[in-house]
């Protein structure tokens, strides 16, 4: 009986197992994942902005200068002065004393008494500096080193060595006076000299 029961488990095993079967949904490959999109940055974040302006700034500045640089050779550096030879109108348009308009433009008092008309160079004898007229005082001061003028520009106080010098006159074809304040006289020494001179119609004394 026992010998029974073993044999029929050994036919048991040996039987062979049924096949399973598979879905074939199972069998088929599955999709990939939709990737979500990585997250966007804001381009237009307040430090963003203030960098790049600041780039652009610094570009704009550098190139600028760089412009205005290359620019600059086509001026060239020159000093503008005053002219040397103008005139200053009519002998009639200046009355007896001193005449201080053409001080600032031209550096010259012009003025008159009864010998004649003649225009005082503003320049201090001592160490060049311009003196100023003190109408009450009716002379010429410089306020540099106290060197002091009479009104015909004779020097009598103060370091300055030598009256101040006058510019030549003449008269232009209209009749207005014509200054040439790079031909200066000198009271005595040099070759243009206004001591002693009598007036006429160029010169350091104009008649009128």
């Amino acid at each position: 009986m026992a010998d029974d029961k073993v044999e029929k488990a050994g036919a048991a095993t040996a039987a062979p197992a049924a096949p399973r079967t598979v879905d074939p949904a199972a069998l088929k490959p599955r999709p990939p994942k939709a990737k979500s999109p990585p997250p966007t940055l804001d381009p237009k974040t307040s430090g963003d902005l203030a960098r790049r302006a600041f780039v652009w700034h610094g570009c704009a500045g550098f190139i600028t200068m760089l412009l205005v640089c290359f620019g600059r050779f086509f001026f060239p550096r020159a000093l503008f002065e005053p002219k040397t030879r103008f005139t200053i109108g009519y002998p009639s348009d200046y009355g007896f004393g001193v005449d201080t308009k053409w001080q600032q433009k031209f550096r010259i008092w012009v003025c008159r008494n009864a010998s004649g008309l003649f225009v005082i160079y503003a320049r201090c004898t001592h160490l060049g500096c311009t003196p100023d007229w003190k109408p009450s005082e009716n002379k010429f001061k410089c306020p540099c080193h106290g060197s002091g003028f009479d009104a015909e520009g004779m020097n009598y106080e103060g370091p300055a060595p030598k009256p101040m010098l006058r510019c030549h006159l003449e008269l232009d074809p209209t009749g207005q006076i014509v200054v040439d304040s790079l031909k200066l006289y000198d009271f005595e020494t040099g070759t243009l000299k206004f001591k002693d001179v009598a007036p006429g119609g160029q010169g350091p004394l104009l008649a009128v």
